[in-house]
């Protein structure tokens, strides 16, 4: 049991990836975001809902550098990196508001509906793009295009489809 815990992964770092797709997804839609909660709450709101993304796309990013990085030393690291971790950085979510609370251009409830709602969103809509199998770690592979007058299936070496 004890081996378990001081193993290391050695395998590829997906997080990267993954946080880099949710950065890429998040910058898709921040502008109709900010724009939509622009027009509801003016140009605080505009800015609260920016720096909210932005405060998102930074806590993904740093969940991912900080479980890439231990698990390359141990698994016992990478789980108490993945429980401490989440706890700091929800620290350093409560503190980015902390610092910003009073200034004039803060709204705080397009900031906190901004805040939550992209956490979930973003995990949700990246849930459908990533592989839970062993075999592609990550990401999802492309689909490879089917044969040409035909279909993806497989064929055996006598060209009948295998069921």
């Amino acid at each position: 049991m004890a081996e378990a815990v001081v193993t290391r992964l050695d395998g590829p770092a997906v997080e990267g990836a993954i946080a880099k797709d949710l950065a890429r997804r998040a910058a898709a839609v921040a502008p109709a975001v900010i724009v939509l909660f622009g027009l509801i709450w003016g140009l605080g709101g505009a800015v609260s809902t920016a720096y909210a993304i932005a405060i998102v796309v930074v806590n993904f990013v740093c969940a991912a550098a900080l479980l890439s990085t231990t698990a390359r030393i141990s698994l016992g690291l990478l789980m108490g990196a993945a429980l401490f971790g989440y706890l700091v950085r929800l620290g350093l979510i409560f503190l980015a508001f902390w610092v910003v609370r009073d200034a004039n251009w803060m709204k705080v409830v397009p900031f906190g509906i901004t805040l939550v709602v992209t956490h979930l969103g973003l995990l949700f809509w990246e849930m459908r793009y990533v592989s839970a199998s062993l075999a592609f770690p990550g990401l999802k592979p492309a689909a490879a295009p089917g044969p040409v007058g035909g279909s993806a299936q497989s064929r055996d070496s006598s060209g009948e489809k295998e069921s």
